[in-house]
């Protein structure tokens, strides 16, 4: 009898996995059923003090420049990964997204825009602190902040798919 309530016991803590009907059981996450979202490209854009002194810190890490105006902000690349340093334009480190582009901002034909992946986002109940125009179909962005604040800027340089000839 003791064996029974422990193996009942253990078998109640596992959720009877080998006992369970096929389709029961607990069902994963709603994001876990969800088809991914084409975020785009993408880099961690940091908040710097002095663009200089930073683009010489992070050269010596073997990054090279591979965009920006060099007066407020460097985009810089070594081999996978991508940063962008910006002097008085962003007052965090910013999780950086760019729907439409490759790693090498070379537009693509296909991608998933950002006002659908503002729709989506609402459906999956996260509200942006920043929207896009739903109206517009050129370059749009949207800023998501994350429950440890941390902003998370999803900021398509391209136009909507489709809409260049509009």
């Amino acid at each position: 009898m003791h064996r029974l309530a422990l193996g009942l016991a253990l078998c109640t803590l596992a959720g009877c996995a080998a006992h369970r009907e096929p389709g029961a059981g607990p069902k994963p996450p709603a994001a876990a059923r969800d088809p991914a979202m084409q975020l785009g490209n993408f880099s961690v854009s940091l908040a710097v003090k002095d663009l200089a002194a930073s683009r010489a810190f992070y050269e010596k890490l073997g990054f090279r420049m591979s965009g920006g105006n060099e007066k407020n902000y460097v985009i810089l690349q070594n081999d996978t990964a991508t940063i962008g340093l910006f002097q008085g334009m962003f007052e965090k480190n910013t999780l950086t997204f760019n729907p439409g582009w490759d790693r090498n901002t070379t537009p693509l034909a296909r991608f998933q825009d950002v006002r659908d992946l503002q729709r989506t986002l609402a459906e999956r109940g996260v509200t942006p602190a920043v929207k896009a125009d739903e109206a517009s179909t050129g370059p749009a962005y949207i800023m998501l902040i994350d429950p440890d604040g941390n902003p998370v800027l999803i900021d398509q340089h391209v136009p909507r798919p489709g809409a260049a000839g509009r």
